[in-house]
């Protein structure tokens, strides 16, 4: 039987786990390893033995296996603490792996969706600075490539990965996780951040453009979560379902509240709360938690700061602010809106995530990180 890479890679992953960041376990073209798994096929029993020998090698070894393989296949995994100790299969020695608060991040694997220009790619930056490893996927894979290469030079080791996805697409979606699977092994958190905006009245959208909105920002959400549940829940039960994972979906103030002349944005925002409320309930069993973060208008941001077609140009020259006279009245306006007198930050947003990860009793949330200028009651 042809045990797939793809779901070893993520079980191996999980059964390094010591509650908190599993080790990195990426694909060797090699049938060498100092650890095989023998089976008949990938099953609850099989996963048991197979952690039992993992197990045991750490407890006789004292440390983690350099490289594992299953039985009878012309392939193996390298396990390592960094991306370059797995591609060498470099064990690593054991020790008590200890994630203290403002640490959360350290060795964690996360990927964004929408990762290469504007909000994502602050997230991005901000989870590598944390101390974490990130995906950027998106469909911009040449902007992809270029952020990840300057972060991999800044950070003098690997800690970006740039990788194609079309999350409208299913076919796109399950390939790039394949591919993380490869990577890898699998993720710890998975940023759903893409994300599109067409405003426009009720009386006049064209459905060409609704659609447009809801089948990235609500629709992408879903297929974004079936297959990064699949690979998570692999991951878990390799761990003996002790690993906690988590699905983070960026949703919005207006996921809290209606937005005038831009239903298409706000209907598919307050939609993928509802998801995550249902994903929540469902993937607990596999300790997978589901939260959103809603921002507040993100005003450093193309869709407000463009000096062509930003929000703040349009409302200048279409008198939207009684009074404004420059840009900077018209940002002064919306600023004064928010309590805290400023928009959102994508620190702020990478606060928030840290919270909902480091946070295990906490799921089927959604968080808002808007200044105050939204309110939960």
């Amino acid at each position: 039987m042809e045990f797939k890479r793809e779901i070893v890679a993520p079980i191996v992953r999980g059964m390094s786990s010591d509650g908190e960041t599993p080790l990195i376990v990426t694909f060797l073209e090699t049938n060498k390893a100092e650890l095989t798994l023998v089976a008949q096929e990938v099953n609850a029993t099989t996963i048991e033995k197979w952690r039992n020998q993992f197990n045991t090698f750490l407890k006789e070894k004292q440390r983690y296996p350099k490289s594992v393989k299953v039985d009878g296949e012309g392939w193996s995994l390298g396990v390592g603490r960094t991306l370059e100790e797995a591609r060498m299969a470099q064990g690593a020695p054991l020790t008590k792996r200890v994630v203290t608060r403002g640490d959360v991040m350290r060795g964690k694997v996360a990927l964004v969706t929408g990762g290469a220009q504007g909000f994502g790619a602050g997230i991005v930056r901000g989870l590598i600075g944390e101390g974490g490893i990130a995906y950027i996927a998106d469909m911009n894979f040449e902007g992809a490539k270029e952020l990840a290469n300057q972060l991999n030079r800044d950070a003098g080791r690997e800690v970006a990965i740039p990788l194609f996805v079309n999350v409208t697409d299913e076919a796109s979606v399950e390939e790039m996780m394949n591919q993380v699977a490869l990577k890898t092994g699998s993720l710890d958190i998975f940023v759903s951040n893409a994300g599109v905006l067409r405003a426009g009245s009720v009386k006049e959208q064209t459905l060409k453009d609704f659609q447009f909105v809801t089948n990235v920002d609500y629709t992408g959400f879903f297929i974004c979560s079936k297959f990064a549940s699949r690979q998570m829940s692999y991951q878990n039960l390799g761990s003996g379902n002790t690993h906690f994972s988590d699905i983070i979906v960026i949703s919005s103030k207006s996921g809290l509240e209606g937005s005038n002349r831009n239903g298409s944005y706000a209907g598919a925002k307050f939609g993928v709360i509802g998801l995550t409320q249902s994903f929540a309930l469902e993937l607990v069993s596999d300790k997978i938690k589901v939260n959103a973060i809603c921002p507040g208008n993100f005003f450093e941001g193309p869709l407000w700061s463009d000096p062509v077609t930003g929000l703040f140009v349009q409302y200048l020259e279409t008198g939207k602010v009684p009074g404004a006279k420059t840009l900077h009245d018209v940002r002064r306006a919306y600023e004064s809106k928010v309590p805290l007198d400023r928009g959102c930050r994508t620190e702020d947003v990478v606060r928030a995530i840290c919270y909902v990860v480091e946070q295990k009793y906490e799921t089927g949330q959604a968080v808002p990180v808007t200044g105050g200028q939204v309110m939960l009651n």
